[in-house]
């Protein structure tokens, strides 16, 4: 589908799925370098990350294990700047390698939340995974070692991202039309 109709929206196709994977592959492909024989845990945020956190997962090759955290920032299609935690972390994250697996940092103030949260559980390291993320909204300075893609500031759904909770199941990621 070349473009969606989403509640009042129109989207078209801006990223293919078999460049999406080609971009998963290679942000897995340098995990599995950099932290072999750390035993690192994946931290999924949900819900957006769950389609990129699946696919990274299957190409991790080293001893990993995976929990998901849930925060919420978004309302519509504007970040709300507010993050509130949702779902808690329920792992001893002490001296333990942390990967974080976002589907999109724009601003970047839910990721510094979850940064500021995980800090005071004591981890030797964390690292920041992301499918997405969008240089020119970037209110915050992060560490963001791997990053899939960086795009406009668009707004965009497919492949885990969403619109008032829809459209997170196509393959593909859309972008909205200006209208």
């Amino acid at each position: 589908m070349d473009s969606i109709q989403i509640k009042d929206k129109k989207f078209t196709v801006s990223i293919k799925e078999e460049d999406i994977l080609k971009e998963v592959s290679r942000v897995a492909n340098e995990i599995n370098r950099d932290l072999a024989g750390k035993n690192p845990l994946f931290l999924s945020v949900l819900n957006g990350s769950f389609m990129f956190t699946a696919d990274l997962m299957k190409r991790i090759t080293i001893p990993c294990e995976i929990s998901f955290v849930k925060l919420a920032s978004y309302q519509g299609v504007a970040s709300t700047g507010a993050v509130k935690e949702v779902i808690g972390i329920n792992e001893d994250l002490s001296d333990r390698t942390v990967v974080i697996v976002e589907d999109i940092v724009d601003t970047g103030l839910t990721m510094q939340r979850l940064l500021e949260t995980l800090g005071t559980r004591g981890p030797k390291e964390i690292h920041i995974a992301t499918l997405l993320v969008k240089p020119e909204k970037l209110k915050v300075n992060l560490n963001i070692e791997y990053a899939a893609m960086s795009i406009p500031n668009d707004f965009i759904v497919g492949y885990g991202l969403d619109y008032d909770g829809f459209g997170r199941n196509y393959k593909d990621i859309y972008t909205v039309v200006n209208e």
